[in-house]
């Protein structure tokens, strides 16, 4: 691997972690049950998809800031683990280390 950020790269491993096991986590939840328990499943669901949307996409622009070597999309990431956390604040321990780890990556880039 050429020159890679390394707090970017941290903070895209650490969000991979956290988006597969909340994907896999609340997306196994609604089906693995029945009745109330379901219907409390997807609620629980409903209540956290804006938090996992907002994870998955700051993953995703954590990772093309880190390997394109690009400021704006380690920025943008930043900001949407930023608003992942605003989204569900009782989660924000999870993603609060990616998000200042992204903040910090975006700040050592070189401006172009």
């Amino acid at each position: 691997m050429k020159n890679l950020n390394k707090c970017l790269l941290v903070s895209f491993v650490l969000g991979v972690l956290y988006a597969i096991y909340i994907v896999a986590y609340f997306g196994g939840a609604v089906g693995g049950s029945e009745g109330a328990e379901q219907a409390g499943a997807a609620i629980a669901t409903a209540l956290v998809t804006p938090h996992m949307i907002c994870t998955v996409l700051a993953v995703i622009f954590n990772g093309l800031g880190l390997f394109m070597n690009k400021r704006g999309f380690a920025l943008t990431g930043a900001i949407l683990y930023a608003v992942a956390i605003v989204m569900f604040i009782p989660y924000f321990i999870f993603i609060i280390i990616q998000m200042i780890l992204s903040f910090v990556g975006f700040a050592k880039m070189k401006k172009a």
